[in-house]
C-alpha cells in the first residue's frame, strides 16, 4: 500500500515512526519547513525521519497548493494520513489518494470538534474522552469514523499526560487502520451530528490567569495549557511569570489577603490567594529573568 503522510507536530512524528516500524513507510511525507516551526508549540520536523526511512519529503505551508497535489499524485497513493495539520484539506487534496484520506482527532467525535481540544478537555472537566481516526470530508471533523478508543480523563490530568495518552493510542491505531483499509471494507461509521460540540481556537494569551477565579479553576487552567502548549501565566512587578505546576495549599483559610497576592514562600515555591479565599502553592515557574520566588507583592492581569 502506497501512503502519503501529512503532519508537523509531536503526535505526527510518533504516528510516522509507527508506520515506518511496521514496514509501511510512506512514499511521501508532507510537512512544514523548519522555518515555520513557530506555527505549533509542539512542532516536530518530520523531514529527517522521513528521509532516513527512504520517504520522499515535501515541505509546504499550504496543504492545498497545486505543487503539493502534484507531488502527492506523483507517488500514486492508495491512502493519505493527515495527523497534526491545522489547515482544512479541500476536495482536490482528499481525492488524490485512491482509497481516501484519514485524519486524527484527540476527542471522542462528534464531541469536541475543532481546535485546542486537549486544553478544552481539561478546562471542561471532561470525565471521558477518546482518540479518533476518521475519514476526512468537506466539514471540520465531521467525516465517518474508522476507529475510536475511549478512555477516562484523570482528575489530575495535565496537557502533557493527556497528550501522551493520545499519542500512545495513535501509534497503535495507525497500524490497525492500515490493516483495516487493506481488507477493502474498512469501517465508515457516520457521526451523530446532533450530538456535536465545537472547541474554539486558543492563543497563548488565553493562558492568562484570572486570580478572581476559584483555586480549582486556576489549577485546572495551569494543568490544561502547560507543556507542550505555551502555559498559564500572570504578571508580577511588570514581568510575565509562567506557572508550570501548582497544587492546592494544604491549610485552607489560613491566609487573609488580597486576591492574587503572594502570601508566603513555601518549601518548593510560593503561595497565592485566589478569588474563593483558597490558596494555591506554586511549585514550578519560569520567567525571562529567572527571578527568585516573588515576595509579598500582587500578581496582576495586565502589565502596568
Amino acid at each position: 500500500m502506497r501512503i502519503v503522510f501529512v503532519g508537523a507536530v509531536e503526535s505526527s512524528k510518533i504516528a510516522l515512526e509507527a508506520l515506518i516500524n511496521m514496514a509501511r513507510a510512506p512514499a511521501l511525507v508532507v510537512t512544514l519547513p523548519p522555518e515555520s516551526a513557530g506555527r505549533h508549540s509542539d512542532f516536530a520536523d518530520l523531514g529527517a525521519v522521513g528521509r532516513s526511512a527512504g520517504c520522499a519529503v515535501c515541505y509546504t505551508t499550504d496543504i492545498n497548493h497545486p505543487a503539493v497535489l502534484e507531488a502527492m499524485a506523483s507517488v500514486e497513493p492508495d491512502l493519505t494520513f493527515v495527523i497534526g495539520w491545522s489547515q482544512v484539506c479541500r476536495q482536490p487534496f482528499r481525492d488524490v489518494a485512491r482509497l481516501g484520506t484519514i485524519g486524527f482527532h484527540p476527542a471522542a467525535l462528534p464531541r469536541l470538534r475543532g481546535r485546542a481540544v486537549i486544553p478544552w478537555t481539561i478546562l471542561r472537566d471532561e470525565d471521558v474522552t477518546g482518540s479518533t481516526l476518521f475519514w476526512l470530508d468537506e466539514g471540520i471533523d465531521t467525516g465517518p469514523i474508522l476507529l475510536q478508543r475511549l478512555f477516562t480523563v484523570a482528575a489530575d490530568e495535565t496537557a502533557r499526560s493527556l497528550y501522551a495518552k493520545h499519542t500512545i493510542n495513535l501509534s497503535e491505531m495507525v497500524i490497525e487502520a492500515v490493516t483495516l483499509v487493506e481488507t477493502d471494507n474498512p469501517p465508515r461509521i457516520e457521526q451523530h451530528h446532533d450530538q456535536a460540540s465545537y472547541c474554539a481556537r486558543r492563543t497563548a494569551d488565553d493562558g492568562l490567569i484570572d486570580w478572581n477565579a476559584s483555586a480549582d479553576a486556576v489549577l485546572r487552567l495551569i494543568r490544561a495549557v502547560g507543556a507542550p502548549y505555551p502555559g498559564a501565566f500572570s504578571i508580577y512587578d511588570g514581568e510575565r511569570i509562567r506557572i508550570d505546576a501548582a497544587v492546592r495549599f494544604k491549610n485552607p483559610g489560613r491566609f487573609i489577603g488580597l486576591v492574587g497576592q503572594v502570601q508566603c514562600h513555601s518549601e518548593r515555591g510560593f503561595v497565592v490567594l485566589c478569588g474563593d479565599g483558597e490558596c494555591i502553592d506554586v511549585l514550578a515557574w519560569a520567567s525571562s529573568t529567572g527571578r527568585r520566588p516573588p515576595v509579598h507583592g500582587k500578581f496582576h492581569r495586565h502589565a502596568p
